[in-house]
């Protein structure tokens, strides 16, 4: 376990060196490295949160605006930060199970990312520089994940319980519901925002979105509204309409929304590249779904996976309930 004495102090340097001079950092406190966090009796320094902040800081620093980008900054750190604690409680719990990860498990990873990646050990070691890391830190970083992996299939797993009864039941909503759409007609309508938007305009743009879903909701119809309000020109002239997507078509963050509408609906507002839309469906189409024995095994699959999600948040609020975490981001 890492030590937590890391903030080394350094006085009168320069005397030492050379009795007949002075410096004029004697006396002074010299900050070799910070700690962001202690989880229990570990450590997070400031140079591993950067690290982990270097590809989302490039994107971040695209902000125009000083505030907004510094909030921006701020804001991704805290959220990076809070990933790393509970990483650091999964392998905590892991090797408090006595769980254990092998040198050559860890050499078979790291081969592993080299094929991937088609690098040499010299390849390999510029990559990681440019990115923070040395060779022995990474294998220490990939050493932590296969840890995590294990305490996680061993610890957690385990609570995991998917029945045949609750396939049958997801696969009879299937045959209800969203899943058995095969195709949609939709139409939108669009309201604009800059690729950074500060938090006063994305306030604004979900004012006016949750607006035109109120009048639609009581009785406008939606391509009148969408003529008088969207910001789409490609689609303004038409009431908004987009036209028929079929599975896989569209924006895979936009498909499990659209494909669980009703013909009729409208929800929003809804995320996407160009700013908050408001969807409407217009038509729908069913496919048939594949008998249930041939559905059976990839929907276990799936709910099996979902449960696990739930099961590990539930887990990592239980370890930080009974955590000592200090918090000491500025």
């Amino acid at each position: 376990m890492r030590a937590l004495a890391v903030l080394v102090l350094l006085t009168g340097v320069a005397v030492a060196q050379n009795p007949k001079q002075t410096s004029p950092n004697s006396g002074k406190k010299i900050v070799v490295e910070r700690v962001v966090a202690i989880v229990n009796d570990a450590i997070i320094l400031d140079s591993e949160l950067d690290a982990r902040m270097l590809p989302l800081r490039n994107e971040a620093m695209q902000i125009a605006d000083p505030k907004e980008r510094e909030r921006r900054m701020a804001k991704l750190a805290s959220q990076v930060l809070d990933e790393m604690i509970n990483e650091e409680l999964v392998v905590q719990a892991a090797e408090a199970a006595k769980i254990e990860v092998e040198a050559s498990e860890v050499q078979a990873a790291l081969d592993e990312v080299k094929q991937q990646n088609n690098l040499d050990d010299a390849g390999l070691a510029q990559a990681l520089a440019a990115q923070g890391f040395t060779i022995a830190g990474y294998k220490t970083e990939l050493r932590r994940q296969l840890l995590r992996l294990r305490g996680q299939n061993q610890l957690v797993a385990p609570k995991v319980q998917v029945t045949e009864e609750d396939v049958r039941a997801k696969y009879d909503q299937m045959q209800r519901r969203s899943e058995a759409v095969s195709a949609v007609n939709l139409s939108h309508i669009l309201f604009k925002l800059p690729d950074h938007p500060t938090e006063q305009q994305l306030k604004d743009a979900k004012g006016k979105a949750e607006a035109a879903v109120a009048r639609i909701k009581k009785g406008e119809e939606f391509a009148k509204v969408a003529t008088e309000l969207t910001e789409d020109e490609g689609t303004k002239g038409g009431g908004g309409q987009l036209g028929w997507f079929e599975r896989g078509s569209m924006n895979p963050e936009w498909e499990p929304i659209v494909f669980a509408m009703q013909k009729g609906e409208v929800r929003g507002p809804i995320t996407g590249p160009q700013g908050l839309h408001v969807f409407y469906v217009n038509e729908v189409k069913q496919s048939e779904l594949k008998p249930f024995a041939e559905m059976k095994e990839p929907l276990m699959r799936e709910l099996r996976r979902k449960e696990m999600e739930k099961q590990t948040q539930a887990w990592l609020e239980e370890l930080r309930k009974k955590a000592y975490i200090d918090i000491k981001l500025r």
